[in-house]
């Protein structure tokens, strides 16, 4: 019989999420612990700036907008009441500096080759069932998806342990939603890509 005090055997806790890991890094600098802001840049910059490509900013201007909101992070860390925030803080800053952004830009459309480069960042395994050498193919399949699936791959596909609450905030997408609208998006990308004489399964 297992007291309180003893673990149940082949109960494993979840890791924690991308938001928490945020969180405790974010605490940590709050402590003084300055290394641990560079730990939280290398953690969330890929998702943010998935959120600034999602959102119609091109390479160049993401990377400007991501950099931005790190920098007024810095200067505002003391206005978030929880480090637990900190994500969805980054999330929606990056959201609506990219629609800025986007708008004084004129852009209204989406590169159909924007994507991480392979050197960027490691993707996850998400990432490696898209990020492939054979890309004129895979983003001409991308870019036949509805412009929710492609904002959506855009930001889940590169991130070891997406967020979802951070990812409805981004998008406005009921954080239920999120998991099945990936798998319909996915299985169009993958019959798209199945049709295609030029794609070959390795």
């Amino acid at each position: 019989m297992l007291t309180d005090d003893e673990p149940e055997v082949g109960v494993q806790e979840d890791p924690p999420s991308l938001g928490d890991q945020a969180g405790a890094c974010f605490h940590r600098y709050r402590e003084g612990q300055d290394q641990a802001l560079g730990e939280l840049v290398d953690l969330a910059s890929p998702l943010l700036w998935n959120v600034a490509r999602a959102h119609g900013c091109d390479r160049e201007a993401a990377e400007d907008v991501v950099q931005d909101v790190w920098i007024r992070l810095v200067d505002r860390a003391a206005d978030i009441r929880e480090s637990g925030a900190v994500l969805g803080w980054l999330v929606i800053a990056v959201k609506r500096e990219s629609w800025r952004t986007a708008k004084m830009a004129r852009r209204t459309s989406y590169d159909p080759t924007g994507t991480v480069d392979p050197g960027e960042t490691e993707p996850g395994p998400e990432a490696a069932a898209i990020l492939t050498e054979r890309q004129q193919v895979l983003w001409a399949a991308v870019q036949e998806l509805s412009e929710r699936c492609r904002q959506l791959l855009r930001i889940v596909a590169f991130c070891d342990r997406p967020d979802y609450d951070e990812i409805s905030a981004a998008l406005g997408m009921p954080r239920g939603s999120i998991g099945p609208t990936r798998g319909r998006c996915l299985d169009k990308l993958r019959r798209s890509l199945a049709a295609d004489d030029r794609w070959e399964d390795r």
